[in-house]
């Protein structure tokens, strides 16, 4: 949700939308240096969630942030950066914190993945007493970054020293362009039968909905409207009618979130099954 004017202005966007949850940038994801949340805001919010009954749910971090950098002034920042973002969740009172598990950088996967679990336990033990998670977002796969497989992001959920403090994010657009494929009912089960015996369905903690402009493998990430892209409406429809899956959020990141999120919106609850 766009967060001009205050995070709180997101909120009250989400409400008119007819969200009951909403995931928002809490400083400009493009800038190292933000402006620190103010008590001000940290009270709007509140008034805000308790008047229309939306939650803040999620944050999405900076887009700068790599925490898998071999180059050490770059992961440097990233951690007080990641740092700061757990921070802010804390004082408006988000769960989780979306990132993405960034990029190797030549070294490789496996160096690149420790990297990440030695940058995460870094972060986790900066904030012992922190209630905002972080959630491991599946990625399309571009250059050198990781997680655009299941068992990267199983790797490091596996590693890391709190593994409690950690969820993990599905992006349908992003596991598309990574090569899963999930058009059709037997590849759609094939996809969470994989997702569960090498990650866990509990620890799916968030989906990011999203068509795909791109044909399935591309490892290209760019989204598109529902329906208007390579995915297709079905599996959108069998994803908002899965019992496994009533539980979990689902936010949109459609392009023109100002003129569209409404029209996409309005589509993806058209699919929910009827209520009794």
């Amino acid at each position: 949700m766009w967060a001009t004017g205050g995070v709180h202005r997101a909120l009250e966007r989400g409400a008119d939308l007819g969200c009951d949850v909403v995931q928002v940038f809490t400083r400009n994801p493009n800038q190292w240096s933000p402006k620190p949340v103010s008590p001000e805001q940290v009270e709007a919010c509140r008034r805000v969630q308790a008047e229309t009954g939306v939650r803040l749910f999620a944050a999405h971090d900076s887009y700068l942030i790599n925490l898998a950098s071999p180059a050490e002034a770059l992961r440097k920042q990233s951690l007080a950066a990641m740092h700061d973002e757990l921070a802010r969740a804390d004082l408006l009172g988000i769960e989780w914190v979306v990132t993405h598990m960034g990029a190797h950088m030549g070294e490789g996967v496996d160096r690149g993945l420790e990297r990440l679990v030695d940058s995460l336990d870094r972060v986790v033990a900066d904030t012992p007493k922190g209630l905002a998670k972080t959630a491991l977002e599946v990625t399309a796969g571009q250059g050198t970054t990781l997680g655009a497989r299941f068992e990267h992001v199983a790797a490091v959920l596996q590693q890391v020293c709190r593994a409690e403090r950690f969820g993990v994010c599905l992006d349908t657009c992003h596991v598309h362009a990574a090569g899963y494929q999930w058009r059709g009912e037997a590849a759609y089960e094939a996809l969470w039968a994989e997702f569960d015996s090498v990650i866990g369905l509990d620890l799916l903690k968030l989906i990011h909905a999203n068509d795909a402009k791109r044909e399935c493998g591309s490892r290209v990430d760019r989204h598109e409207h529902l329906g208007k892209g390579r995915i297709g409406l079905a599996t959108f429809r069998r994803l908002v009618r899965d019992p496994r899956l009533a539980h979990v959020p689902i936010i949109l990141e459609t392009p023109e979130a100002e003129t569209m999120h409404r029209v996409n919106l309005r589509l993806l609850q058209s699919m929910r099954p009827p209520r009794l």
